[in-house]
Order: structure tokens, then sequence, then C-alpha cells
């Protein structure tokens, strides 16, 4: 097993890792920025190295910086969290290079499902249902319209290696072509150094509903179950929760084997999900994220398995520890991620200090966090305080339950995103599960702040 492991991240991530490193036995390296230098997760952390500046680019995106903060305390492995480095192809590549162990999926599988046609092109070749779409990535917007001619408006021109909803530019009518293909380039190439763009077809009222692998170096792959993902706003998650209710067994067990068999086709190692859209009875393979993802919690909620502690025993060369039969989720959870922002004013960002920060309590409750009272909220990074997970027999209860733990968070100095959460609870749409990823744009009914 591995003594020593480094987190190159910060946050909630970083606390969560180390919490995973210590059970297993493993001693902990933090890193920290100029703002992060009193940071809970420099405190929970056996020892710290400073690595730069408060800017990202100086200090957690520094490669440089923390391969040698991982020298300097002989640590024999480092781990990415998620963000940050965590898909770099480069980074992962450099640790592999190294004396250290790297914590993830190796940098050929980054590779691999980092650029999107060939992502596509590895879950055809297994089978697995993709939206229709150009194979390789087109040179010209001419491309766009021959295969919007084809299939109809509205189409989605994509970054090769996008995610999260940069460089995605959706396309209703040809005069939009044009504009919207160099946008998406020039998108590309900022975010993911990268300009290449591949067309597809636009659900455009799907769900998303994301699957949960984990696989070792002896060609094991399991899965554990799926997440519906589908309260999304500009495609950023705001709230999780497994099972998803709108899929009965049959499609579950297909969707769940298609991830599994996708991603084993490809050899796949440690922790990933495999991300579709779902819409009208039928899934289509939308990507893979080669890491650990934010709602990794809710999955370990009802399933009883710690997938951090999975990604260290496959990092150190150990075959998954359960079998696809054991994996047995029971009840419902739900993940609601507390952002340090104003739901009343755009969601704009409201960084500061917690001068209040009382998480809630109680059955079913699980609070991952990388903040106390008194720390303050940087500007510099995401505004993610932490994530609250409720856990509960079925959906009814984890409404209730969620309204409650709700109510009890008591959070002051800073606005977040919990008056939001509290409306969503009571919005019918959402607790009917009527929604799509169009919710929040067309659907929700809003928040009062009267």
């Amino acid at each position: 097993m591995i003594d020593k492991v480094l987190v190159a991240n910060r946050g909630e991530i970083a606390v969560r890792v180390m919490q995973a490193a210590a059970e297993l036995g493993i001693e902990t390296v933090a890193v920290y920025s100029d703002a992060d230098e009193t940071a809970k997760h420099v405190r929970r952390a056996d020892e710290a190295y400073h690595i730069g500046s408060s800017v990202a680019g100086k200090s957690y995106l520094d490669q440089e910086s923390l391969i040698e903060a991982a020298t300097e305390a002989n640590a024999d492995a480092i781990h990415p969290g998620y963000g940050f480095l965590a898909e770099n192809e480069s980074f992962a590549r450099r640790v592999e290079e190294s004396e250290f162990i790297w914590v993830g999926p190796p940098a050929t599988l980054m590779a691999d499902f980092g650029e999107k046609t060939k992502a596509r092109a590895i879950m055809q070749e297994a089978g697995v249902p993709t939206v229709p779409g150009t194979d390789e990535p087109i040179d010209d917007a001419s491309e766009v319209k021959a295969f919007a001619d084809e299939h109809g408006y509205p189409v989605a021109i994509k970054a090769d290696g996008g995610g999260g909803g940069r460089g995605l530019k959706v396309v209703t009518g040809p005069e939009e072509i044009d504009e919207q293909f160099q946008d998406a380039k020039r998108e590309g190439e900022a975010y993911f150094d990268n300009d290449a763009v591949y067309v597809e077809r636009f659900l455009e009222n799907p769900r998303h509903i994301e699957v949960q692998v984990i696989g070792d170096t002896h060609g094991n792959v399991r899965h554990l179950y799926e997440r519906d993902c589908s309260v999304q706003r500009r495609q950023q998650k705001l709230i999780e929760e497994t099972p998803s209710p709108v899929l009965d067994a049959d499609t579950r067990a297909d969707l769940c084997e298609a991830a599994r068999s996708g991603v084993g086709e490809a050899g796949y190692s440690s922790a990933g999900t495999v991300e579709f859209l779902y819409e009208d009875g039928e899934f289509y393979f939308l990507e893979v994220n080669a890491r650990i993802q934010v709602e990794h919690t809710i999955t370990e909620a009802v399933t009883g398995i710690d997938i951090v502690k999975e990604q260290f025993r496959v990092a150190a060369g150990e075959t998954v520890s359960f079998d696809q039969s054991e994996v047995e989720p029971r009840g419902v959870a739900m993940e609601f991620r507390i952002n340090a922002e104003d739901p009343f004013e755009e969601f704009t960002p409201t960084p500061g200090t917690l001068e209040t920060y009382r998480p809630p309590t109680g059955m079913g409750v699980r609070v991952d966090d990388g903040v106390n009272e008194g720390d303050r909220i940087s500007p510099f990074y995401d505004s993610l305080v932490g994530k609250i997970i409720v856990t509960a027999q079925d959906r009814s209860e984890v409404l209730a339950r969620s309204k409650r733990t709700l109510t009890e968070t008591d959070i002051e100095g800073i606005a977040t995103t919990i008056p939001f959460h509290r409306a969503v609870l009571e919005d019918e749409v959402f607790v009917e599960s009527n929604h799509t990823t169009k919710y929040l744009d067309q659907q929700f009914s809003g928040l009062d702040d009267s």
C-alpha cells in the first residue's frame, strides 16, 4: 500500500482524500497557496508545503512546484482530486514517469477520453449508443450545415477537448453557423488548448444521467449505478440524486452495463464517470470524466463503498475490493452544492468570511466541506463552501429530510445558494421529477426574495 500521498488540490476534495488516506494508514501532505495558508486542508494534513501565489496558475496549476513539494516531502504518491490538474494528461504522464504513483486514471486513458470524438469512437466500438454526430473533428463551417441539412436543427458544435459547457454552441438555424463555429473553436483553444470541434444532434430536453465506475489494472471494471444530475445552471450541476427517479429497472440495468462494458473495453482503471443524456426512453453516451467527481458522495451513501479508498487500492496495484454482484444500493440520496453565490443576483460569487458556520447534523446527513467557522471563502478559486448529502429510505423521505437539513444549516457572513435549494425542494416540477437539464431556464418557478 502507499505510505505517503501528496494531495495536489485544496478545499473539500483535499480534505475528503485525506480522510480516506488516514483510514488506510497513509500519511498526507497538503499544498497551499498564499491565500490558503491557514485553510482547513492544510490544518488537516500531516504536513504542508507552500507552492506559490494565490493565483492558481502559479500554485495549484504549477506542475513543477507540485513535483518539488512531493519530492521534498518524500511522498510516494500524488492524488489530484478533481479540477485543477486532475484531468491534465501531461501532468498525469509526468507523475507516471517519475518515482511517484499516480492515484488516478492513466494518462493514455485521459488522452483517449479527453478528445470527445475519440471517446465516441471507443464507445461506438463497444456498442454503446451515442448521439448522432461526426466521428472526427470538422475543418469547416460548411460541414455543420451539411450535418444539419441531414439531421435537422438544432445541432451542437462542441470543443473536442471540452466539458462543463465550455466550447459548446447550439445552432438553431443556418444563419448562426459561421459565428457559432468560430466561437466554439475560440473557446476550445482558450480553455483546453485545442481548437478542434465536432458537431452532433442537440437533444432539447434530456435528463443528464451518469454512471460511476471503478476499474483496476487487472482488467476488472465495476459500476456503482447511476446518478441523476439534471438540475444544472449553464451546464454546472447544483443538485444530484441517486437513483434516477425516471429509470425503470431494465433501462437502469442496460445503461449501467453499457457504461461498465464501454470503459472496460478501453482498459479503464481508477475511478471515473460515464455521462449520458436520456430522452424519450433512450440513452446516449455523452462523455467520460476520468477522475473522481464532486457528486461521488451520493453513490457512496447508497452503496457503502468508499470510492476514494478504492482509488488508493487500485493505484497500489490491488484489485477492486468487491464483485459486481456485491454492489447493492439501498435507499436514495441527494447532494446539494452549497456555493458562496447569491441566487437573487444571478448567482454572483460572494467571497468573504464565514462569520457563522454551523452545518446540519442528524440522521441521514453527511457534510463534506473544506472550511470552518471564521475561515474565508477566497475570490481566487471556485465558490464551493461544501456539500450536504442527505440519505433516506425513499424519495419522499429524502425531500422532507432535505428541507429540514437546509433549514437547520446556519451560515452568516456570505450569501449562499441555500435559498435556491430550498426553493427547488418546494417546486412542483422538481418534486414530481418532471425536470430536465432545461429546468432552471424553462420550468423553475423562481425565488421569492420578499
